[in-house]
Order: structure tokens, then sequence, then C-alpha cells
């Protein structure tokens, strides 16, 4: 790219380049030009009672244009890479910058002289798998799940998917980047019966090539989940420790990297706003947003900006160093970029975390549990929409698990409420484990301890 060009992965990812340099060569006197072409393939399988439920095979393409002029943005998508169509495309961005209202911060990317990390995550046995075998895998987890207790009932879906992409983003300010990734995964959600009780139970396995799916984890945790609640009842009201497992812990810490973008801080929209410098949790916790780093699902290159991802320190030790930015945001703040403008075809770019990721710390699970007195392991969560504030960091949820008591395992609990706030949690975080685990989404997060945690129960 311009001023430096990384070589493009694949004949593909180069023509697509070309088609959005020529879309951005075509500015006119007094307009920046941006073009961000991408092409994909998706396959979904879904099994139920030994049959084929569905099976689903997409492919899709399309362009998104960005005129900026005289402070007014406009923008217009298509979903094909017609010269026509695009034509089109351009003529309807440039009529929409007309009518758009004006904003002294939006503009294209600049260039900034940040290189490339080179990361190519396309394992081409990905495209290469045969329907068939798609549809094997399928019927094949269903049955290690349907096998693996008496009391599965049933199975709900095994499901098998896998996707392929490419972009490229091209501007008349002398950005040009190309990527390409993809992954496989499956999941199944288990039924588990016993007396007028039934619990379900999910699994799932994730990799960058089919070889990488590890479907005995996926079934043993589907039947582990959907069994290991039998007998579930509410357990007394008090203050405890809480166990997070890593992919609910996950779920926090999302909450937490959706507070540090910068739009959320210039609306007044973050508890976190002008504490940069400050404690805001435990010293054992460092979060940071990393798609350089090739162990996530998230990884890329280049932001929806091409501008070059790199790491970015939100929390290090407790101490909160800054937040996310696009170029919009960046402008308005007064800051650079950082690389983190998220979007697709059809929207124009956003601020967003892209690879969040929890440094880990020390201990398995089993050290970890074995420090808790009195405590709740939680499995899952509910209520996250309605019992999550953002603005204010405060959280009441629902939780299902197991009682921890005198360092281990106990009775399973249902229908009990825990309650704090995402500012207290963070200081509260007693332990933070070495069990990091690389999830689907592309975050990545070990087992959390945090203490002083309400329950609300019989």
């Amino acid at each position: 790219m311009s001023p430096a060009f990384f070589e493009p992965p694949d004949d593909d990812c180069a023509a697509l380049l070309q088609t959005a340099e020529r879309v951005a060569a075509r500015a006119e006197p007094g307009e920046q030009l941006e073009a961000f072409v991408a092409r994909s393939n998706y396959t979904s399988v879904r099994a139920h009672a030994q049959q084929i439920e569905s099976f689903t095979s997409a492919s899709s393409a399309g362009v998104g244009v960005r005129v900026v002029r005289d402070h007014r943005q406009g923008f217009a998508w298509a979903g094909s890479l017609d010269p026509d169509v695009i034509d089109d495309a351009l003529a309807e961005a440039r009529d929409n910058a007309r009518f758009a209202e004006p904003d002294e911060w939006v503009g294209l990317a600049e260039p900034d002289g940040v290189a490339p990390v080179p990361f190519d995550a396309f394992d081409p046995s990905v495209a290469a798998l045969s329907a068939d075998r798609k549809i094997e895998l399928a019927l094949e987890l269903e049955r290690m799940v349907l096998a693996g207790d008496p009391r599965i009932s049933g199975v709900r879906v095994a499901g098998f998917s896998d996707s392929t992409g490419r972009f490229a983003v091209a501007t008349s300010t002398g950005i040009a980047g190309t990527s390409r990734g993809a992954w496989c995964s499956m999941s199944v959600l288990a039924l588990a019966a016993d007396g007028d009780e039934t619990y379900t139970g999910a699994g799932s396995t994730v990799g960058f090539s089919p070889e990488a799916l590890d479907l005995d984890e996926a079934a043993a945790d589907a039947v582990l989940r959907a069994t290991r609640l039998f007998g579930a009842r509410p357990s007394a009201s008090r203050r405890l420790s809480v166990l997070f497992e890593p992919r609910v812990a996950a779920t926090l810490i999302g909450i937490l990297g959706s507070s540090l973008t910068g739009d959320r801080v210039l609306k007044g929209r973050s508890p976190f706003a002008e504490r940069v410098g400050e404690r805001i949790a435990t010293g054992a916790l460092t979060l940071i947003d990393d798609p350089t780093d090739h162990r996530s699902y998230a990884a890329d290159m280049f932001d929806g900006e091409g501008l070059a991802c790199r790491r970015n320190e939100l929390v290090v030790d407790g101490v909160l160093q800054g937040f996310l930015y696009d170029s919009a945001t960046g402008r308005r703040a007064g800051r650079p970029s950082t690389g983190s403008a998220v979007r697709g075809v059809s929207s124009t770019p956003g601020v967003g975390c892209q690879a969040l990721a929890v440094l880990p710390g020390s201990g398995s699970f089993d050290d970890l549990l074995a420090g808790i007195d009195d405590g709740v392991y939680v499995q899952s969560m509910t209520g996250l929409h309605s019992g999550v504030n953002v603005v204010s960091g405060d959280i009441s949820v629902g939780v299902e698990g197991l009682i921890i008591r005198n360092g281990e395992l106990a009775e399973p609990v249902r229908e009990v409420t825990i309650a704090s706030s995402l500012q207290r949690m963070l200081l509260d975080t007693s332990a933070v484990g070495a069990d990091i685990e690389w999830l689907p989404g592309g975050t990545a997060c070990p087992t959390l301890v945090v203490d002083e945690v309400s329950l609300s129960g019989s």
C-alpha cells in the first residue's frame, strides 16, 4: 500500500484491491473517496435426530463507497462488484454527501506510518472440505453427545459452519490494504432429563482448519453442562466470591471493552471517562485489544479504514491507559486513531474492540477453586440485555452454576441473581487464572475470581 505496500496474500485479494484503488482514484478535486470491497463464502449445516435439518451455502460480494466533501459525508453500498453497479454506488454516495449535515471531524483516515504485521489465517482446507464431510461431522457430533450419558434425552441441534473472506480498502488519501481469513467451527446443544427436570448444555469447538476441530471436547462439554445441574435450587442470599470460567468471564470483559471506546467516552456514556492513569481494577488484571495476536480468531492486518492493526493496551496492572479510537473519534478527542475501526460492506466505519484479551495470571482452575471458602461457580448468565447498564456500570443478572464450599464444587444452584457494578467487580477481582481460552469471537480470557458479590436467592 502507499506509502508502504504489503503484498496481497493471493490473486483474489489483489483483484479486490485493484477494484478498490480504481474507485478511490476517481476522487474529484476537493473530495475524499474511500472504497471498501469484500468477498465471502459461508456454509452452515444443522443436524437433528440424525437427519440434516438444513444445509446453507452462500457467497457474497459487495462494495461500500464513502465520499467526504466540505465536511459532509455520503455513503452508499451495493451487493455486487459489477462495474455499472459500482458506478451507481459512487454516484449515490456523492449525492448523499450533498444532503448530509456538516461535521467538522468527519474525514477519511490518513496514512500514519504504522507497518502492518504480516498475517495470513487462510487455510485452503477450509474451502476444500466437501459438503458430505461437513454433514458427516455434524451427525458424528450429535451421535457422540447422545452416547455421552444415559440422561441425555436428545440433541436440540448439532451444527458445522465455516467462513472464508477477503477484503480490500483504498482511499484517495493514500491508504490501501487487503487481507483474508478462514475459520470453521462446530457447536451442539444437548438436552438432559431426569424425572421432571430438563436442562440444556452447550459445547463448541473452533479452529483455523478442520483438523483443529476437537469433537470429543465439544461433546464432553455439552454433556457435562447438561447433566450437572440436576437438583439445582436457589441458595441463601449473601455476599460471596464468584468464579467465572473463561467463556462467562469474556462476557464481562466484553462489557468493559465496549465502555473503553472513544465514542462512548465522547458521548459521556462510559463510567471510565476522565480516569486515564487511575487504578480501575485489581493489579492482577491487564486488558489489551490486539488483533495482531495470531492466536485470536479475529486477528487481522488492517482495520476497517485500512490502517494497520496494532496492539492497544487499555488496562495495565489495573491502571487505565486510554481508549480505542477510529479516525473520526480520534479527531474529536485530539488523539490519533488506534487502528480500531470496524465495519462491513454495508456500513461506515465505527470504533470498536477487535480482539480483546485479558493476559493470563497464575494458577489453574483447580488452584483458584481451592482458594474459595464460600462462593458460586457460574456456568451461565441470563438477563444481560436488561440487567447491565453500560453507562453506570451496574450489573444484576441471573446465574446458574454450582456452589463452592471449602474449595470444592458442591450442590447446583439456579434461580439466583448476582449484583454489583462493573467498577466494583474489577477492583474486587482477587485472582486471574493462567488457563486462558481463545473463544470463537476472537476474545481471550482466563478464569476470574471476584469477591464480595451480592447473591440474591432464597
